[in-house]
């Protein structure tokens, strides 16, 4: 993993005995105790009559009803909703629920981790990569993967395969690829982007692949139930869950520099291992690639969401590399309530209620070179209006070289109209 800077109390209730047993609770609406008596059935003779036994706020199925003793001991009294329909009632004591479906999608059913888990787990793969210098192997580092494409596409992240640091060596670019079935193959890095942290490994199998879906991590909400699939510390087939914490954290938020990158935070146990590994929703689909956590905090974990993730493979398709644009801005994304506090301070600012503000610009860049200030409102980007940094990156996608037309607002809501070509970036800036 990287390191950057880097109940409800439960009560139970149990009676053993040399064979079945049966509990009764008999509660007068003039009491505020009801007695419990326990008996013990003779041998191999018992009623097969469902019933229910309900002690305080907890309702336990039982197969048996016996005949009870006058053995007894008080427990504060509990009483059966007679707005229950009694068909309810019956199903619930046997045991027999209606279903583990939700009630709509998103909510968190008995069974919905446990079906998400099943959908995805037999896509997510072990990678384990030896390093070593001049032929002496020196380790193995570990990570996690995700099969995307029958063709043997694995999904990973590059700090599991790739030398970051320069002191330790990938094998010619093979890794080895476990799968949760057990199968083991040599998969080859195919492309690697270090600045997003996202590879690409292929593997080839004479026989099928099992296969992940991928969703849309823009559909994710704060709150929303996600499960982190893969194998920390080597422990394949390990599933941990939680929710979102925030779906837009900024790479700046984590003082990570260079081109800015957001990140899904979630509160998932993610430990060694996991980096690679899928962030799915319930439906079992990949929105997330999970690619570090914060090494001093519980409940800090991070993912690059599936949307950017996507993006990237494309890149890897077109040029064999992502290329990203780079204008020299530093920019703040506008909204009502931060408007009205900058006019608050200076009346002359523009009359926007939404954009994207300028606050500073490299000098010598291409946005100097096209005329920007600091203070302008970029309201427009190529005459598609905008109210996020996320827009504008979207509408660049890789058009380095090419002329965008830009249109900003100034003190005085003067409007300028400005023409700026951006260079590929500099990942080290």
């Amino acid at each position: 993993m990287l390191r950057f800077l880097l109940n409800k109390p439960y009560r139970s209730a149990a009676a053993a005995a040399a064979g079945f047993f049966a509990v009764a609770a008999v509660a007068s609406s003039h009491s505020a105790e009801a007695t419990v008596s326990v008996s013990l059935p003779p041998p191999r003779h018992f009623l097969s009559t469902p019933a229910e036994l309900i002690l305080g706020d907890y309702r336990f199925p039982s197969l048996f009803s016996i005949p009870l003793a006058d053995v007894g001991f008080p427990l504060r009294h509990s009483f059966v909703d007679s707005s229950v329909p009694s068909a309810t009632l019956n199903k619930e004591a046997s045991g027999k629920s209606e279903d583990d479906s939700r009630c709509c999608p998103g909510c968190l059913g008995r069974k919905s981790i446990v079906k998400a888990a099943a959908t995805a787990g037999p896509a997510v793969v072990n990678i384990s990569v030896a390093h070593g210098i001049h032929g002496l192997m020196l380790g193995k580092s570990i990570g996690s993967g995700t099969i995307i494409d029958p063709d043997g596409t694995i999904l990973t992240c590059a700090h599991v395969v790739v030398d970051f640091q320069s002191t330790r060596g990938v094998s010619k670019g093979k890794v080895g690829v476990t799968l949760q079935d057990g199968r083991e193959f040599e998969g080859t890095v195919v492309n690697a982007d270090l600045h997003s942290d996202i590879a690409v490994v292929k593997i080839k199998s004479k026989t099928p692949l099992p296969v992940a879906k991928l969703g849309s991590s823009s559909k994710l909400q704060p709150g929303d139930w996600v499960v982190a699939l893969g194998c920390p510390l080597s422990l394949q087939n390990t599933i941990t869950s939680g929710i979102v914490s925030c779906v837009d954290r900024k790479s700046s938020d984590l003082g990570l520099g260079g081109v800015r990158r957001e990140y899904l935070q979630t509160d998932c146990a993610i430990n060694e291992g996991n980096s690679g590994g899928p962030l799915v929703n319930l439906d079992g689909e990949v929105v997330g690639i999970n690619v570090m956590k914060v090494a001093a905090a519980d409940g800090l974990s991070f993912a690059v969401p599936i949307d950017s993730v996507v993006k990237i493979i494309e890149h890897f398709k077109k040029r064999g590399r992502v290329v990203r644009p780079w204008l020299g801005l530093k920019m703040l994304d506008l909204n009502e309530m931060i408007v009205a506090q900058l006019k608050e301070r200076d009346d002359s600012f523009p009359d926007v209620s939404r954009g994207v503000l300028v606050s500073m610009v490299t000098p010598g860049s291409p946005a100097d070179h096209a005329g920007f200030r600091p203070g302008d409102v970029v309201v427009e980007f190529e005459g598609k209006r905008v109210e996020g940094v996320k827009e504008i990156i979207d509408i660049m996608g890789d058009k380095v070289g090419q002329p965008l037309k830009v249109l900003v607002k100034r003190t005085n809501n003067k409007s300028a109209m400005l023409t700026v070509i951006p260079e590929e970036a500099d990942t080290g800036r």
